[in-house]
C-alpha cells in the first residue's frame, strides 16, 4: 500500500554555500555506520502492509491463468493477488479450492495447513471468502443439473431441497453463520491489529430470475430464481457475521449484476457448467476476479459499498 519514499538529498545549487552544505551531507552519509542503512531498510519493510488472504475457490480462482499452486488451484490473477499488487502489499495467500470454515483452523486434505496458521500479530490486513462449501453449494448445483431433465420448465431443484416445507439450503446457511463467527473471532485473536474484511460471493445467476436455455447451463427454468435467492441469503448471512464480528463486509454481488453465467462470452464474469474461458465451472473467470478485486480495493480505500 505504501511505496518507497525517495528523497533528493542534493538539489541543484546556485551558490557555493549550497554546494558546501551538499558536500557536508555526502560526507556525513559516508561516515554513517552501516547499520543506519539497514535500519532504514527495516523501517521501510515494517511499513509495508502484511496481507493474508483466506478462503475457498472463489478466492483462489481455479484454472484461471496462471496457476501457481496446483494443490489449492490458486491463480496469481485471483482477487487477493490483484489487491496486493494494487496496494504494494506483502501477500501471503493461503486461499484453497474446497476450503470450508473447518479448514481455517484445521489442516485441509492433501496436507494443506490450517489457513489461520498464516496469521500473526504483524498481520495488517486479512480477507476472508468462505461459507459456500459449508452449505455444499457445488453439490447443490450438481443435484440441480441432474434433476433438470425430469422437469426442465419447472423447479425440480427447489422441490427437492425445499418441497417438504423446510428449505434445506436456508437451514444450512443458518447453521454456517456461527461457524463464520468463530472464524472471525479466531482471526482477531491471531491477528489482533489486522483490518479484517469478509468478501461476499459475486452474482452467479440472472438478477431478474429469468434463466437461460443452454446445454452449458443445465438448470430448470424455475430454479434460477430460487438459486439466486439462496446465494443472496448466503451473502446476507456473511454480511451479518462481519458486522457482528468486527469485520468489514464487501458486497461483490451488486457490482457484478449483469455478468452472470447466462451472459455471452465477453460479458460473462462467471463461467458456465462447461467453461469457455479458463475458470472452474460456475466460478469467476479472470475478468470476474478482477471485478472482485476492484470492489475490495474500493472498500479498503474508503469508498464503495459497505455493510
Amino acid at each position: 500500500m505504501e511505496g518507497r519514499i525517495l528523497r533528493k538529498l542534493l538539489p541543484t545549487s546556485r551558490t557555493g554555500r549550497a554546494l558546501t552544505a551538499g558536500a557536508a551531507l555526502l560526507s556525513a552519509a559516508a561516515l554513517a555506520p552501516a547499520g543506519t542503512a539497514a535500519a532504514s531498510t527495516a523501517a521501510e519493510s515494517r511499513h509495508r502492509v502484511d496481507y493474508v488472504a483466506l478462503g475457498d475457490s472463489y478466492a483462489s480462482a481455479p484454472l484461471v491463468p496462471t496457476q501457481v499452486d496446483a494443490t489449492c488451484q490458486r491463480s496469481d490473477q485471483n482477487y487477493p493477488s490483484l489487491v496486493a499488487r494494487s496496494r504494494s502489499a506483502r501477500l501471503t495467500d493461503v486461499s484453497c479450492a474446497g476450503a470450508t470454515t473447518a479448514d481455517m483452523t484445521a489442516p485441509q486434505a492433501d496436507g494443506v495447513p490450517a489457513q489461520l496458521d498464516a496469521l500473526n500479530r504483524s498481520t495488517d490486513l486479512v480477507t476472508v471468502t468462505v461459507g459456500g462449501n459449508d452449505i455444499g453449494f457445488s453439490t447443490v448445483l450438481g443435484t440441480c443439473a441432474r434433476l433438470t431433465s425430469g422437469n426442465p420448465a419447472g423447479a425440480p431443484c427447489e422441490a427437492h431441497f425445499a418441497g417438504s416445507g423446510a428449505d434445506q439450503i436456508t437451514d444450512a446457511i443458518a447453521a454456517t453463520g456461527p461457524k463464520v463467527a468463530q472464524v472471525l473471532r479466531a482471526v482477531h485473536h491471531r491477528a489482533p491489529y489486522a483490518r479484517v474484511v469478509v468478501v461476499g460471493y459475486p452474482d452467479l445467476f440472472p438478477e431478474d430470475g429469468v434463466g437461460c436455455t443452454s446445454s452449458k447451463v443445465p438448470l430448470a427454468a424455475g430454479d434460477f430464481a430460487w438459486l439466486r435467492d439462496k446465494e443472496k441469503e448466503l451473502n446476507a448471512m456473511l454480511a451479518r457475521q462481519a458486522r457482528r464480528g468486527g469485520a468489514r463486509y464487501v458486497d461483490t454481488y451488486t457490482p457484478t449484476i449483469g455478468h452472470d453465467l447466462c451472459k455471452p462470452v465477453g460479458e460473462r464474469w462467471i463461467e458456465t457448467f462447461a467453461p469457455e474461458t479458463p475458470a472452474a465451472p460456475v466460478h469467476p473467470n479472470a475478468t470476474g476476479e478482477s471485478a472482485m478485486a476492484t470492489v475490495v480495493e474500493g472498500v479498503l480505500a474508503g469508498h464503495g459499498r459497505r455493510h
